[in-house]
């Protein structure tokens, strides 16, 4: 099974080997290397790898819609801030009375702003399998709310990508307000431990690593299952002719829909892997210019070809540590430049380029 699903896909391949390998020896490298040592690796390092890779999760999940059905998302920020989010709730009510106020049932936030009980949206996330559910439901209900609308009306083009950005804008502005229960401008953060380990071991650190890993191999696997089946097929001949399909009597909305779902719970799942690594999800993840960025992500990367988008969010994603930490003012010019470098010299992005070379050899 695994054989088929990734036949004609060298690219892939080395991916997942790299990903496997890296899985194995970065926890090597951080329990048994001294810290004195230069092949040690620290935790604030794995913690800083564990965030790429949910980005790069993320970046799947645009590639997916992007690259082979032809909807250019300008709205995945927003599902995988609402995956954060519902990650958040959880981790926010393990807290207890550990907070500041010392308040066994209400996170901080609600006991600054004078609340006596829990909205009722709170009920369950103190149970992890419930937070779970969510972190996949609620950014699914809204992807599939939103595609019925928009699929059925057949709208597409840049008018789709405005109301997909519009979306993600609109929920910005609302979790922003106080009253909505979700922290306001501060958002979640403070949190203490998840299923009773604490998030501050180097330990946890490094298990939430590895199963960021493995969730980004399982989601590539995914995606590659449903790009080489009848759907992934169907799909890839809309993005290149959709009035031809449709007229062949395929039911184009459906199609759309089931994969725009699939996409919107992918990058939820990436939210909810990336918020017990960095420790806070606030309203500013929702940004436009978040979205925009996974776009530039893919491009750079390789659009359709899904490994491409990983690597263009790890590139891209390490650049900016590094130029923010270096050259702060300099980092959007830099992304500017490669993203104009790659449209002029490199369309088919980083990936295009392995391939041309991996043909000479």
């Amino acid at each position: 099974m695994l054989t088929n699903l990734l036949t004609d896909d060298r690219g892939g391949k080395i991916f997942l080997i790299v990903l496997s390998l890296v899985t194995i020896i970065i926890p090597i490298l951080n329990i048994f290397v001294p810290e004195g040592n230069a092949l040690h690796v620290s935790t604030y390092t794995v913690t800083l790898l564990g965030k790429y890779l949910a980005f790069a999760i993320l970046a799947l999940s645009v590639d997916l819609v992007w690259g082979y059905l032809g909807i250019l998302s300008l709205g995945h920020g927003a599902f995988f801030t609402l995956g954060g989010y519902a990650m958040g709730m959880y981790l926010m009510l393990q807290i207890g009375d550990r907070g500041v106020y010392g308040n066994a049932d209400l996170p901080d936030f609600m006991v600054f702003l004078n609340w006596t009980e829990l909205p009722w949206f709170w009920g369950g996330f103190d149970n992890f399998w419930f937070a779970m559910i969510m972190v996949a439901l609620v950014p699914g209900t809204l992807a599939f709310i939103f595609g019925l609308l928009a699929f059925r009306s057949r709208v597409t083009g840049v008018y789709l990508s405005i109301i997909t950005q519009a979306l993600t804008y609109a929920l910005m502005l609302a979790f922003f307000r106080n009253e909505m229960g979700f922290g306001g401008n501060n958002g979640l953060t403070d949190f203490k431990d998840i299923l009773g380990f604490s998030l501050q071991s180097d330990n946890t650190r490094l298990v939430l690593f590895v199963i960021t890993a493995i969730a980004l191999g399982l989601g590539y696997l995914s995606c590659r299952a449903i790009v080489v089946s009848r759907l992934g097929k169907v799909a890839v001949a809309i993005r290149d002719a959709e009035d031809r399909v449709r007229f062949t009597g395929y039911r184009v909305d459906r199609v759309k829909l089931a994969i725009f779902t699939f996409s919107a719970v992918l990058a939820g799942i990436a939210g909810a892997l990336y918020v017990p690594q960095v420790g806070i999800i606030n309203p500013g993840e929702f940004s436009p210019l978040r979205s925009i960025e996974l776009v530039v992500w893919v491009a750079i990367g390789g659009r359709a070809t899904l490994y491409g988008a990983v690597v263009g969010a790890l590139v891209i994603n390490y650049s900016k540590t590094y130029l923010t930490a270096t050259a702060p003012e300099m980092w959007i010019f830099v992304l500017g430049a490669m993203f104009v470098l790659v449209t002029l010299y490199l369309p088919n992005g980083i990936a295009g380029l392995m391939a041309k070379r991996g043909a000479k050899s």
